[in-house]
């Protein structure tokens, strides 16, 4: 076994994983770059994440080689960082990689000057190429320092002054944005396959919500086509785990069939969301199905005892991509007694000679389970009977081999999604289970990551907290506590919200450009603070905060967030008709803006149930207070003896009292 490296002391799983490198790594700190300083060398400052396959291929090929890495120590100081626990180190280090060449990923390898000005960045290297490019860094740091030192101060200053998008523009938001931001987007759409057009195709949930927020508010068909079309494709590809549930991260090719394997938190949470609305609009039994066996493969293999969720699952086993999820006809029929065997095989497109590498199958399904039940003298319910026991049994069987890695941090804007994961799955299927879900995992997050201030701490592991979180953290977190103040009406949850709303507008606030920067100014001081602002797998964490103070801004008649919410979107208005899925989040923020937005105030013994009731439906420019007590201002002078009143409110201009829900809903949809 090699020497371990200072690394076997960190706590990300993500560095423990290099700790037998021969490369002398250090962890992001002033250790490394006191040495950097001192002995006068450039940095390395490799980027990655545990579950990331080609991080997994660049450390087995070049960073355990002798000889590369005598090298690395010799000529650098090797620097080894965490994406997922170091966002902002991540994001000025791929801005640099995608300002030389237009790509960025990971792993991701930047070369830096001593004080962290960043001169050359990229991704995977082959061995060879990474030796070469070692060799010719190296040689122009020591002989041509004066080229490095220009490109890395005017790829810094680039990286300072990136531009807003468009201009601040304050005329009153209009129809033709939205539909002109909805034309752009469908028109990328894959309307074959799902998804957006070519691949790899990764799920995009923001872009999707948009496309469903679009139909309900315009009754445009295919809006809602191109999600359904797409979440069924989903369902029913090697994407999703058929077998144990949940999603990889995304599909290689355009038809969701090839996953890269490894499942993250992130995603998984908010298809959950995803699918709880097109359930709602839709009722297809599909989706239920979908919602149900992910929550129960993220509480089975990402939960921890204490309510918390870990960050992913990698993709590889045994040094071999997707070895855990793979089978081969041999398997399946050494499990299954014959009849179920010949069932399952056809249904999930199994053959001797494999759908994918040397023998092996991804389990996949091409006919939906009416058309296959059919052809093949059986009633859907009958097939999923089948298909039960014999995924509960090729599941057991699975259990015995060697399972990928589980990155096990939990990180608070993650667990944040699944807390906004539960609560939708709980208002479109009506499982206690899962409102007491996310119940369970805000306590975990409240008790061990806020403090009574308002700071806000990122990751936890092994028991301990440790770095200070970022705007994501803050304005998810905060986002899924209104939501749980909507679905339960304690106070408790929107006070929390409040509080770390205050601490963002604070300590995070640009007042200057009306956005949010990405880093606390109490934070480390990095070459540069940046802004995140488009939308991307997760819902860029500007647009989050846009959101959470426009209903903050109702439910407390706070005009001060409800004008900053405005500022915002003024800012960004030019690129979201022009952007389609990368400023998705939003676009649903100017449909809120452009449409009627609703603020419900249900008052009385029976707000619970009624809540419920309304909430079952789609309403996603609705806002949800009440309860038995008048404690927010929308709510004061409202509550009736013996009665459950019901009061839907535009700008704080209220309809006469109604006492059913679906009197409420009605008063809802006259406005379309």
């Amino acid at each position: 076994m090699n020497k371990q490296n200072r690394l076997s002391k960190a706590s990300s799983p993500y560095l423990r994983q290099h700790a037998d490198n021969p490369v002398d790594w250090y962890e992001w700190g002033d250790e490394a770059l006191s040495k950097a300083r001192l002995e006068n060398k450039p940095l390395i400052i490799s980027v990655g994440y545990a579950a990331c396959h080609w991080c997994h291929v660049m450390a087995h090929e070049s960073f355990s080689d002798e000889g590369i890495a005598e090298f690395m120590n010799s000529h650098f100081v090797c620097i080894k960082v965490d994406r997922e626990e170091r966002p902002d180190i991540d994001r000025i280090y791929m801005d640099a990689a995608q300002l030389l060449s237009g790509r960025g990923g990971w792993p991701l390898n930047a070369f830096a000057l001593p004080d962290g000005k960043p001169f050359y960045a990229a991704t995977y290297f082959p061995p060879d190429q990474w030796m070469d490019a070692l060799h010719q860094l190296s040689h122009l740091f020591q002989n041509e320092y004066p080229r490095v030192l220009q490109a890395a101060t005017s790829l810094t200053e680039v990286i300072r002054t990136t531009p807003f998008p468009g201009v601040s523009n304050s005329k009153p938001f209009n129809l033709e944005e939205y539909l002109t931001a909805f034309e752009n987007q469908i028109n990328t759409i894959d309307f074959e396959f799902g998804g957006y057009s070519g691949a790899p195709k990764f799920m995009m949930p923001a872009g999707l919500e948009y496309l469903l927020q679009f139909h309900y508010l315009t009754r445009d068909q295919k809006a809602l086509d191109a999600v359904t079309i797409t979440l069924d494709a989903m369902a029913k590809g090697g994407i999703y785990d058929q077998i144990g549930g949940g999603f990889s991260r995304y599909s290689t090719d355009q038809f969701w069939k090839v996953p890269h394997f490894e499942k993250m938190l992130y995603d998984n949470a908010q298809l959950i969301t995803l699918y709880a609305h097109a359930f709602q609009l839709t009722n297809k039994p599909l989706y239920a199905e979908i919602i149900n066996q992910t929550i129960l493969f993220a509480e089975r293999e990402l939960q921890n005892t204490d309510g918390g969720f870990y960050a992913s699952i990698d993709a590889d086993s045994e040094h071999e991509e997707g070895k855990f999820y793979l089978w081969t006809k041999q398997e399946i029929e050494s499990v299954l007694d014959t009849e179920t065997a010949e069932i399952v095989l056809c249904f999930y497109q199994v053959s001797a000679y494999g759908n994918w590498e040397n023998g092996k199958n991804i389990l996949h399904y091409k006919d939906n389970k009416a058309k296959f039940s059919s052809e093949n003298g059986m009633t859907v319910n009958e097939l999923n009977a089948v298909l039960q026991i014999a995924n509960k049994s090729l599941l057991e069987q699975r259990n015995s081999r060697i399972r990928p890695a589980t990155d096990d941090k939990i990180l608070t804007s993650w667990n944040a999604l699944m807390i906004l994961g539960y609560v939708n799955a709980y208002k479109a299927i009506g499982n206690e289970n899962y409102l007491n879900g996310a119940i369970n995992t805000a306590h975990f997050l409240e008790t061990n990551m806020v403090t009574g201030n308002g700071l806000l701490y990122r990751v936890s592991k092994d028991g301990k907290v440790s770095t200070d979180a970022f705007l994501d953290d803050y304005a998810l977190l905060a986002d899924a506590f209104i939501s749980l103040y909507e679905v339960t009406f304690d106070l408790h949850w929107l006070q929390q919200s409040q509080l770390l709303t205050g601490y963002v507008w604070n300590h995070f606030m640009d007042a200057e450009n009306h956005l949010f920067f990405y880093t606390s100014d109490l934070a480390e001081n990095l070459i540069a603070r940046k802004h995140e602002i488009s939308d991307n797998v997760i819902p860029a964490s500007n647009s989050v905060m846009a959101h959470l103070l426009f209903k903050l801004g109702i439910l407390m008649e706070n005009s001060e967030y409800s004008k900053m919410a405005a500022k915002m979107l003024f800012k960004i208005r030019n690129e979201i008709a022009k952007q389609g899925a990368y400023y998705a989040n939003w676009a649903m923020l100017l449909g809120k803006m452009v449409y009627p937005s609703y603020e419900v105030a249900i008052l009385g013994e029976n707000a619970a149930s009624i809540n419920l009731e309304m909430q079952k439906n789609y309403l996603p420019t609705t806002v949800f207070s009440g309860g038995i007590s008048e404690n927010l201002p929308l709510l004061q002078n409202r509550l009736e003896d013996n009665k459950t009143a019901i009061y839907v409110c535009q700008n704080n201009a209220c309809n006469s009292p109604v006492y059913l829900a679906k009197e409420a809903l009605e008063l809802i949809k006259t406005t379309f």
